[in-house]
């Protein structure tokens, strides 16, 4: 005869369960992360012509944007301490203020690639600095973009009364991801714009 696992145990499981599989999702995606960035710097230390990124890109408005996201992570934490202490509202304005953080971030990052292909004129095909700049942060935007969806569905969840002071680990393990997009754009700021 089966023995039913108490509802307290269940839950504790899953929630290990739902954190273990976005740390090593994030794992997995933090190597292809890394595997761009040492391309992208194997490919210019190869490179006799390759620009200075400061004269091609517009590194003030893309640290304002770095800024964004940054305050867009600390709204996250705020969105978590909240559904903690049971405080539902706060859980919800501190997820639609982290997701219009990553909705700026993009628009600033879409502002910036019609300035660059439209106002520069600058082509995927001229050079390996283009199409390294372009792979590296637009794969970054989608985990932005995907970020701000997944935000968004748990905003609405919590409409329906899904979370609580004593079941937030869905909000927990998104929190795990939004921290991480953040953590990768600011390395990819660095190495791309900074240095």
């Amino acid at each position: 005869m089966e023995h039913a696992m108490p509802m307290e145990s269940s839950e504790l499981m899953g929630t290990a369960r739902g954190k273990v599989g976005m740390w090593l999702f994030l794992i997995s995606d933090a190597l292809t992360f890394g595997a761009l960035l040492c391309a992208y710097g194997a490919l210019r230390m190869g490179a006799a012509d390759w620009p200075v990124p400061a004269q091609v890109l517009d590194v003030p408005l893309t640290a304002f944007n770095t800024f964004v996201l940054i305050c867009s992570s600390l709204t996250m934490v705020k969105a978590l301490s909240a559904i903690r202490h049971g405080n539902l509202k706060g859980l919800q304005k501190f997820l639609l203020l982290t997701a219009l953080g990553g909705i700026v971030f993009l628009s600033i990052q879409a502002y910036e690639y019609h300035h660059l292909l439209f106002v520069d004129n600058l082509r995927l095909r001229q050079s390996l600095f283009c199409a390294t700049f372009f792979a590296v942060t637009t794969f970054h935007g989608m985990h932005v973009l995907c970020g701000v969806i997944y935000l968004l569905v748990i905003a609405w969840r919590s409409t329906k009364g899904d979370f609580s002071a004593s079941n937030h680990h869905r909000v927990e393990v998104a929190g795990l991801y939004w921290h991480f997009v953040d953590l990768v754009w600011i390395l990819v700021f660095t190495f791309i714009y900074l240095l």
